[in-house]
């Protein structure tokens, strides 16, 4: 027995069944998004419903749909007629799995389901079902044979049907306009989170903690300056406060080599002109690009008139959780 060939045998069987379903997707699939988008925009929610494998996938579905901004709730099919049905209101679309279209407690939950000015889009692989024949909207999730060597344990078919459900939630997120902005709303934690909502002006070391030198500073007032500030480099300005460069302890240690007395000479004979610069306004993750791209441990941060506002050093970003 050859494990290795089974599981690729495993992964081509519904890897075949995905590309069915993509090349079988049509008009019904953008009625039942236009439907969602609809329900989304007039303040409503998606409610979904599935029982077994089909559930799990459907909470999968649920928690992607809430995540990117479009509110959905699971309802649990084996106590809606129990109280649960609670969680339904007019307005709301209703997104039922179900393979074969006949599972009991779904078919015992339509009708109650219906007396509800709802749409009710239906995931099954039958779309001439009890299901399919109740719903507004049918979306193909058929497949011709499950992963199992059995055919028998959901395996196919619930690919088929999250992915089904991942292209609905995908297509709404682009049909309205949901932005990085938005998607950190709703992750503010983690570092997804800091990465789309932390800015540089949030991580920097403010201009009174930056070694700031004229250009007629020498290399030893320099030095002085990056010790009194604990930092890796001395940022010079003009006396406006516009940037003009930057000297690093790299510089000096690059000269010192070929001058071993270089503490007399002017920093603007020795400062880097025209160093990587960064707004304030720009994300911290943004920062992290721009000093591994370009391999430096220090980013100055200026306004829109070229004055420096502020540093941003790795160490800075290591406190973050960024790298």
């Amino acid at each position: 027995m050859d494990l290795l060939d089974l599981g690729r045998r495993t992964l081509a069987l519904e890897i075949a069944e995905l590309q069915r379903l993509h090349d079988r997707l049509d008009a019904s699939f953008v009625r039942a998004v236009e439907a969602l988008q609809k329900t989304v925009e007039a303040r409503g929610k998606i409610v979904v419903v599935g029982v077994g494998k089909s559930g799990h996938i459907g909470e999968k579905i649920a928690a992607t749909l809430t995540s990117t901004g479009s509110p959905a709730v699971v309802l649990d099919s084996l106590n809606a007629l129990h109280g649960d049905l609670g969680i339904v209101s007019d307005g709301d679309a209703v997104i039922a799995l179900s393979a074969s279209g006949e599972t009991d407690e779904v078919v015992n939950l339509l009708p109650w389901l219906l007396r509800f000015d709802i749409t009710l889009i239906a995931l099954t692989g039958r779309v001439d079902s009890t299901l399919g024949r109740s719903a507004h909207h049918v979306l193909d999730a058929s497949v011709t044979q499950e992963a199992c060597p059995l055919n028998l344990a959901p395996t196919s078919s619930t690919t088929v049907a999250l992915a089904l459900g991942d292209a609905l939630a995908m297509v709404l997120l682009e049909a309205r306009g949901f932005s990085k902005a938005d998607f950190a709303r709703f992750h503010p934690g983690g570092s997804l989170g800091r990465a789309l909502l932390l800015r540089v002006e949030q991580v920097m070391r403010p201009k009174d903690r930056v070694a700031l030198v004229p250009p007629e500073a020498t290399v030893l007032e320099a030095l002085r300056a990056m010790t009194r500030q604990r930092t890796g480099a001395a940022v010079v300005t003009d006396a406006d406060g516009v940037l003009l460069g930057i000297f690093t302890q790299g510089d000096f240690a690059r000269h010192f080599q070929q001058d071993e007395h270089p503490g007399a000479r002017r920093v603007e004979d020795l400062m880097t002109r025209r160093p990587r610069t960064i707004r304030g306004d720009q994300l911290a993750a943004e920062a992290l690009r721009v000093l591994q791209d370009a391999r430096i441990d220090d980013l100055i941060v200026v306004d829109a008139e070229h004055r420096v506002t502020g540093l941003v050093d790795t160490q800075d970003l290591a406190r973050t959780r960024l790298i």
